[in-house]
């Protein structure tokens, strides 16, 4: 095997992952938000939720992006880890098609598809032709790099030293671990298969031998999910470990299978001559009769990652609080479209925000009303709280907005970008109302009566709305409609009241400087209503996306 084999060997690796990329992201992007759709809405059946990761893996090719799609809705609260458990059984099985595609040997026909998908891409302007484009293509791609690598590993069969190490595979620890290693660092179980086969196809390593390469092959695949729960809650991180577990089991009551028993001879016969054939089909064999055998012990799994993965006091406490905006969960969940994945925490994360701006602006009244200083100070902390929420919601937005252009759930990430600002101003003007009670501390000011009613009666508005926006419990519509007419009467508030002080400075009831202060009052009550209304509007757009 010369420079020029070794180089074509590379190459068609390299073209078979950005073909088998290609593909996968045509496929996310034609109905990735639809797959998630399902994934949300999946219930408690088991029989289901094995179907329906097993579909959804068939489709975008990749059981690793289904498990890091499902350890997103675990750490996110939509998913428990029971439910998680079927889903990971079915991508396993649905990962097995990959290997079946390639069995089919359809390379004559690749350069026809690559064509076919690049004029699509090149020529056609509609985004739904994109994605379909980007399929074919990626097809194409996928079987063109199939057949370098088959080619440039031909010259192996007259390599004694390379025969010699296929034989060593026969020993089930070396081929485990070789399988394992090797897709880890691909991070791609479809690829490390696909070469596999390839080296079946030339003769290199019979079934036999390339069985337990096969079954660490599964075991390396988890690498992905693995790096997916980084930075995740911890039940993200047992999810990982459930798929893990069901590999490692799985490889265990296999090897001993084909220690013991002819299960290889019996899939040789199956397809003879066509190694593979055989190596897809024993592929297929060990995801499904795995999930077969693990389907009525999926509760003791989920049972085992939480023996193993125990909860401690102190993480209970510092998960939480953004915790799923952590950089490095983020970095390995990019690619997956995971707006729809994290749309619900987000909303609760929001919700959070919210709720500690609706506290600040009833305690930020209290201390303008009795001239509180504490108060004061404790709005103030609270108010870095919720800028360090927005600073950070915004960022992870910006980062959803900018990677994951596609699905409906898009708009409404836009509109909770509307939100968090807008909540943030509340905050803003709230404690400028509570920060003038330092002036009148300092200054020795004081309201009169009437202005001192007129604050309790704006707080009381102020309450009103804001417990509206924390617990929408109306139909959209009419819970927009209460608020905007909350709206509008601290619109007609603050043009009565300044009326009703331009009086009680004409009777000289209060000074000068106290005048100012509760003028510039009213404009933060004033536009703490604009921005409790766009709030709501952004809300009930959310509400219908």
């Amino acid at each position: 095997m010369d420079i020029t084999n070794i180089l074509s060997l590379l190459g068609g690796l390299a073209l078979f992952l950005y073909g088998m990329q290609m593909m996968s992201g045509g496929l996310e992007a034609a109905a990735g938000n639809k797959m998630k759709q399902i994934l949300e809405k999946l219930t408690a059946n088991r029989f289901l939720a094995v179907a329906v990761g097993a579909a959804i893996t068939a489709v975008i090719q990749s059981s690793s992006a289904t498990t890091v799609m499902v350890v997103g809705f675990v750490n996110s609260g939509m998913m428990t880890l029971s439910q998680a458990v079927w889903i990971i059984m079915g991508a396993n099985i649905g990962t097995t098609i990959t290997g079946q595609l390639i069995a089919l040997d359809v390379g004559m026909l690749a350069p026809l598809f690559a064509f076919i998908g690049v004029s699509m891409v090149v020529f056609l302007k509609a985004p739904k032709a994109h994605h379909y484009g980007e399929i074919l293509a990626g097809l194409g791609v996928l079987f063109i790099g199939m057949g370098m690598m088959s080619d440039s590993m031909r010259p192996l069969r007259e390599v004694p030293e390379f025969i010699n190490l296929m034989t060593k595979f026969s020993n089930p620890v070396i081929g485990i671990g070789v399988g394992a290693l090797f897709t880890a660092v691909i991070q791609s179980s479809s690829a490390s298969v696909g070469i596999l086969q390839s080296l079946a196809g030339n003769g290199l390593i019979g079934l036999g031998d390339a069985v337990f390469v096969l079954f660490g092959q599964n075991i390396g695949t988890c690498i992905t999910a693995v790096l997916a729960a980084i930075g995740t809650s911890k039940n993200a991180k047992r999810t990982t470990l459930i798929h893990l577990s069901f590999n490692v089991i799985g490889t265990t009551i296999f090897t001993i299978v084909c220690l013991l028993f002819p299960l290889t001879a019996l899939v040789e016969n199956f397809t003879p001559g066509n190694a593979p054939a055989q190596i897809a089909n024993m592929h297929t064999l060990f995801n499904i009769v795995t999930t077969l055998l693990l389907l009525p012990f999926g509760q003791y799994l989920a049972v085992l990652a939480e023996k193993i993965l125990p909860d401690s006091k102190e993480e209970e406490q510092t998960e939480g609080l953004l915790a799923f905006t952590n950089d490095e969960f983020m970095k390995n969940n990019l690619q997956l479209g995971f707006s729809a994945v994290y749309l619900k925490q987000l909303g609760e994360e929001i919700g959070k925000m919210l709720y500690l701006a609706k506290e600040n602006v009833d305690l930020c009244f209290q201390a303008i009303i009795d001239k509180d200083l504490v108060a004061a100070e404790k709005a103030d902390e609270a108010e870095e709280t919720i800028d360090l929420m927005n600073k950070e919601l915004g960022r992870y937005i910006s980062k959803i907005l900018i990677h994951d252009k596609t699905g409906n759930d898009i708009e409404a990430i836009e509109e909770y970008f509307r939100v968090i600002g807008n909540i943030e101003r509340i905050g803003d003007h709230a404690v400028n109302i509570g920060g003038y009670v330092y002036v009148m501390d300092k200054n020795d000011i004081t309201f009169s009566e009437g202005a001192v009613a007129e604050l309790r009666k704006m707080q009381e508005v102020c309450e009103t709305a804001m417990n509206l926006l924390v617990n929408m419990d109306d139909e959209p519509t009419t819970w927009l409609s209460k608020i905007a007419a909350l709206e509008q009467q601290m619109d007609d508030m603050t043009v009565n009241y300044r009326n009703n002080h331009i009086d009680r400075m004409k009777q000289g009831l209060c000074s000068e400087q106290g005048c100012i202060l509760f003028s510039e009052l009213l404009t933060d009550f004033e536009r703490m209503g604009d921005h409790m209304l766009n709030i709501a509007q952004a809300y009930a757009k959310i509400a219908v996306v």
